[in-house]
Formats: structure tokens, sequence, C-alpha cells
């Protein structure tokens, strides 16, 4: 298997003049791109304070002296570099594909090369965690290029198999599952990431930034619960979405299987009875993880696997860079 795969040359091409800025405030130890808590030397001024015994002379403004008779220092922001973390969903969801060039764990994996590539560049530390119901692997943040290829292999190393999945049971007529059974407990149906994500929080050096990558079909209430903790611990979190159109516009038509990726069930139906529920619930669900992601001050963005992916993560790093700088202007 290629382990650089995921680094597409069009799309890291497309976004290579682009900022992943933090959209708050973080820590750091490096001289890099973004800002800090700290006054120290930069080529940024921020603002003027009062001479008090023990400053350093060189950062009086003695021009300010020389017009008022009185001593004031002039105070710079730092610029630091921001440590980023990947979390890359690998549950058996994210293998389906409605027909494109990539199914959704493709898609997204190549979102997360491409951020690696872009926080690399911009001498940044990146660092990327794999996980479904638990964490599964788990890669430090570095700064060095030859993470990039380590990154590449741990999604490599992750990816969701097919075959998984024992179906012969159901074929067999063993263990039926009926329509109106699976969405009477769907909730029971899907997995619970709440221990995952508390578990990839403490794992995370506090005040980075954190990039989920995901279907999302999985219990909100965990998954919001896990957002929580993110944030609790000064996460700035973006939350990417990965949808296949088929999952978002239910457009198939005729007698149609389905079959279970996380769940060894088979389902014989005509979509086109389900279509308009389907769609009501699908709107519902996407409004739900907008309002809850909004609510946590996470940014949230959908990512349909039928845009190409150099326009569609070029367009969402400008709106962020747009209100990142909006924000700190507003700071200040």
């Amino acid at each position: 298997m290629n382990e650089n795969k995921f680094f597409h040359p069009e799309t890291l091409k497309r976004i290579s003049r682009l900022d992943l800025r933090a959209r708050h405030v973080v820590d750091g130890f490096l001289s890099g791109m973004h800002k800090s808590r700290h006054f120290g030397n930069s080529v940024e001024f921020r603002q003027h304070r009062q001479y008090v015994a023990g400053d350093d002379l060189r950062s009086v403004d003695w021009k300010i002296w020389a017009k008022q008779d009185r001593l004031y220092v002039k105070q710079y922001e730092v610029d630091t570099n921001m440590r980023v973390t990947l979390l890359v969903d690998v549950s058996q969801s994210m293998r389906f594909g409605g027909g494109g060039a990539m199914n959704k764990y493709d898609y997204a994996c190549t979102i997360a090369a491409s951020l690696a590539y872009l926080a690399i560049k911009q001498q940044d530390a990146i660092g990327c965690i794999t996980f479904d119901k638990d964490a599964k692997n788990v890669l430090p943040s570095k700064m060095k290029q030859s993470h990039l290829v380590a990154i590449s292999e741990v999604m490599n190393r992750s990816a969701p198999e097919s075959g998984k999945r024992d179906l012969s049971a159901v074929d067999a007529g063993e263990s039926k599952v009926e329509l109106a059974e699976l969405l009477a407990n769907i909730k029971g149906s899907q997995p619970d990431i709440g221990d995952a994500m508390r578990e990839v929080a403490e794992a995370i050096r506090s005040n980075s930034l954190v990039v989920i990558l995901s279907d999302l079909l999985m219990q909100r209430d965990g998954f919001f619960k896990g957002l929580r903790y993110l944030r609790s611990r000064g996460h700035d979190v973006i939350v990417l979405h990965v949808m296949d159109d088929v999952e978002i516009d239910f457009t198939l038509g005729g007698p149609t299987r389905f079959e279970g990726l996380e769940l060894p069930v088979q389902i014989r139906c005509d979509p086109r009875m389900l279509r308009d529920g389907y769609i009501k619930a699908v709107n519902e669900y996407l409004e739900e993880v907008q309002q809850g992601c909004s609510k946590l001050m996470c940014d949230y963005s959908l990512f349909r696997t039928s845009v190409p992916l150099d326009a569609a993560l070029a367009a969402y790093l400008s709106r962020r860079n747009t209100l990142a700088r909006s924000l700190n202007s507003a700071k200040r």
C-alpha cells in the first residue's frame, strides 16, 4: 500500500498559501505564527504601560518621554507555535462510499494529511490519534517534516477493514432484525465514544488545536460530552463532518438491500418509500450536531465527499482565517 496516498499534490498546492490559525490565544514555546498570552519581543506592537523600577530601559519609549516627560515602556505580543492534534474516526461506517473517487475514510484522511502538511509548513507541531469506541493509535505532536510520513502510516494502519462483520448468519435467516426494531432503538445501534474522547483529551497537552474528522454516526450525548471535556481543558476544537451524498440526499431507487457496517444486519426495502422520513431525520440530525457544536464554541463544517477536496478545504480555511482575524481585532 502506498504510504503517502493521502497526500494529494493538487490539494496541497491549493492550500499552501493559507494559514491554519488557532481561533483562541494559545501558549507556545517556539517562534511561530500564533498569538500568545505572554508579552515579549515581536514585530507587532500591542500597548504602552507606565514604567516601574526594574523595567529594561531598552523598552522605554523615549519619544513619549520627550513629549510628556513621563516614562512608558512598549509591550509586544509574542508569536508562538501551535500544537495541532488530528482525531480521525476509524469506525466501520467510515468505509461507506456512494461510488465516488473516495469513501468517507479516504476523504477524511486526505483532509488530515493536508492539514498536517500545512501545519508543518508553518512550523507548528502536529499529532494524530485514530479512534472508534476507544483511542487506537496515538502519535504525539512533532514539527519534523518526516512526521508527515508517520501520520500517513498511522492512518493506513488504522483504516477500517472490510469484511469484519460476519453476515452469513443473517443470510441464513438467523438474528434477523426488522427495520422497525432497528429504528426503535437507533441509539443502541450507534457507538458511544464518550470514553474515547475523554481518553484522547487527557493524552493531549492543554490549550491545543484539536481537529475531529468523522461522519459523527455515533451517540450524540457521548460526543457532546467529549467536546465539553476538550473545551474544559482549553482546547480550540474544529469538527469536520464528512458525509457521502447518498447519506444526505438518499437518492437510491428500487428494491435495495442495506448491509450494516457497525452491526451484522441486513434490511431489504424500497428506499423511495422511506425517503421523506429519512430526509427529515437527517436534517434534524445535522441541525442537532451543528447547534451542539455551536453551544460548546466548537467550529463546525460539513464536508461532502462529492465536492473537490482542495476547493472545500481552501474555502473552509479562508473562512476560518477571516473569523480569526476579526476576533483578534475585536480583542484589541
